[in-house]
């Protein structure tokens, strides 16, 4: 059983993100993204901008998606999930990497209004209904293989 890994952050793209594809064609997006808290200290007047810097990854459709409409200072929306890396050092040091995988990107307007807004958020969910579509999709064939199995191991 799998555990819950969901979050959701908004924050603003913080460099050119990394469009890139793998060895197999499977096409990879990275985009870094700040993430701002304000916060008023406890018994003073003063208030606090804490930021945090995340790197999310995306893959597919998505990524081509984020590669097009992506650019350093646009804002974000990124539903997805938490995923760490580990590895050692040629020293043989432990290191870990914590990024974002996201399933969702939605793009805050820009300050000049254009309308690409609308055909990015278009494009993102036509790509999440054809993750949907497929995931279903695969349900279908693997319970149909199963009544098929089934039905072969049934002794009459």
């Amino acid at each position: 059983m799998n555990n819950i890994n969901c979050l959701i952050v908004e924050g603003n793209i913080t460099r050119t993100p990394e469009f890139k594809t793998t060895a197999h064609g499977f096409p990879v997006c990275r985009l870094p993204i700040a993430v701002n808290h304000y916060y008023k200290k406890a018994n003073t007047d003063e208030y606090v901008d804490e930021v945090s810097y995340f790197d999310v990854e995306t893959f597919g459709k998505l990524a081509e998606i984020c590669a097009k409409f992506s650019q350093k200072g646009r804002g974000v929306s990124v539903v997805g999930r938490i995923k760490q890396n580990r590895w050692k050092t040629e020293e043989g040091k432990p290191q870990s990497r914590i990024t974002i995988v996201a399933e969702k990107v939605e793009f805050k307007p820009r300050m000049n209004g254009t309308s690409e807004t609308e055909e990015a958020a278009t494009a993102v969910d036509e790509a999440v209904n054809q993750k949907e579509l497929q995931e279903k999709e695969n349900l279908a064939e693997a319970a149909l293989a199963a009544a098929r199995e089934d039905n072969e191991t049934t002794v009459f």
